[in-house]
């Protein structure tokens, strides 16, 4: 079967209002070089004797005197000077600005230490007009990074400065049609091979947090993302902890996860997914998808192995979703493991949604998904569940127009808040499930 994959469309023509590739060739004021050999200036700077990163020749650049001080233009002209195995260090305790969109796919063989703070400006107007566009659900970013053999490491922040944005989009939604408010994504991988993030925070996206396109062996490690709004009518939305689309090895390990939506959600044609000791809180859970969104698309995702996941008061846990209605694309969620997974005051714990996204049952039931669902495990999944769906803690709904078959569940012991053992639901297997389980019907 031929794989007609979705078009991504990114507009990454040069504008007056962003930094062209070769601006700033002079070294700008405040910046310094280091070499490799001066250790006693490494140890100072604090850009020596990482255990898992050797040293390297080592670019500093002047930091912002305050919010509106941009310094892209001097951060763009240090990593193209640590581009070809040197190191970008940003110190512990100073905040960098970054005001203007930045075209980061030229790297190869670079390191960005990140100690100190990397803030986004909440120019609205800017950023609406100056921005990389995606057309997978009109997503657009600040900056993209791509090339060989980058990684991004250290204990500071990267800061999306989400406020304002989360004030202004209030009542929105994104998948509106006619949603003119775009929002930017915190991180964006293009193009990339063998990219690694490690150890930052990620705070307060706009939108999404990271999303990785187009790339293999993209990794991220011992990260913490987070998401909170100081208004309590204009909470963050949409703010994904992970989202991919076209990646071949996506690794998730050691991370922590505080947001108001999906915790790891990888999109079309996402394979060979590796997630271990993942911890998700006030999240829509770790979810396979949504695939199948587009008229004619062919999507895919398939071999991932999930273990050790604790999701707390969230509204999935381990989560299938594909579309269904008039006018959806085709696909197949393949070989996915979830096991070992804590799931305490969770709505959903564990779901096959074949029915995705506010679409009415009357629509879906004559528009059925036409993703095939193959190869699942769901192994010791425990924990309680919200009581927000009852005695139900499990709801495997196959579509009638697709192959849902080799679905297991193993050693599922969610109770209801009151300690009752909760109840599985499933429709539509081929060959059931491996336990007991009510139809729909029964359970209402």
């Amino acid at each position: 079967m031929k794989l007609n994959f979705f078009p991504l469309v990114a507009l990454c023509a040069t504008t007056a209002s962003s930094l062209a590739f070769d601006s700033f060739a002079s070294q700008p004021a405040g910046a310094n070089v280091y070499s490799v050999k001066d250790v006693a200036e490494l140890r100072r700077i604090g850009a020596h004797n990482h255990p898992k990163h050797h040293d390297r020749r080592t670019v500093t650049i002047r930091h912002s005197h305050n919010d509106t001080d941009d310094i892209s233009a001097d951060f763009l002209w240090g990593l193209r000077r640590a581009n070809h195995g040197g190191r970008l260090l940003l110190k512990k305790g100073k905040k960098y600005v970054i005001g203007r969109k930045l075209d980061l796919t030229f790297l190869d063989n670079v390191e960005v230490q990140l100690d100190g703070e990397l803030k986004f400006t909440d120019d609205v107007e800017y950023w609406q007009e100056n921005n990389f566009y995606y057309d997978f659900q009109k997503s657009i970013s600040f900056w993209r990074w791509g090339g060989r053999d980058v990684s991004i490491f250290g204990s500071g922040t990267l800061n999306g400065n989400g406020q304002r944005w989360y004030n202004e989009f209030a009542g929105q939604e994104i998948l509106d049609p006619d949603n003119t408010y775009y929002r930017p994504i915190l991180f964006v991988a293009e193009n990339a091979t063998r990219l690694s993030v490690e150890g930052i925070t990620e705070l307060n996206s706009p939108c999404w947090t990271n999303f990785l396109v187009d790339s293999k062996d993209i990794s991220f490690d011992g990260v913490f993302i987070n998401a909170y709004s100081t208004n309590a009518s204009a909470e963050p939305k949409n703010t994904d902890g992970f989202d991919s689309l076209r990646v071949n090895g996506l690794s998730v390990t050691n991370s922590r996860v505080d947001i108001g939506d999906d915790c790891f959600s990888p999109k079309p044609n996402t394979t060979n997914i590796f997630v271990q000791n993942l911890w998700c809180n006030n999240t829509h859970g770790v979810s396979m998808g949504s695939i199948g969104q587009y008229p004619g698309v062919v999507d895919i995702i398939e071999h991932a192995y999930i273990e050790n996941v604790t999701l707390l008061n969230g509204e999935n846990g381990a989560r299938l979703k594909a579309w269904a209605g008039e006018g959806v694309g085709l696909g197949r969620i393949n070989n996915i493991t979830y096991k070992n997974i804590h799931v305490e005051n969770t709505d959903y714990p564990v779901v096959l949604d074949s029915c995705y996204f506010n679409i009415a049952a009357d629509e879906c039931a004559a528009y059925p998904s036409q993703v095939n669902v193959t190869d699942i495990t769901f192994e010791n999944v425990y924990g309680t569940s919200s009581g927000a769906e009852g005695d139900v803690v499990a709801e495997i709904i196959c579509s009638p127009n697709a192959v849902c078959e080799g679905i297991a569940l193993k050693d599922i012991h969610v109770k209801t808040p009151e300690g009752q053992e909760g109840i599985v639901v499933c429709e539509g297997v081929s060959g059931g499930v491996g336990v007991e389980c009510q139809a729909a019907s029964d359970s209402e």
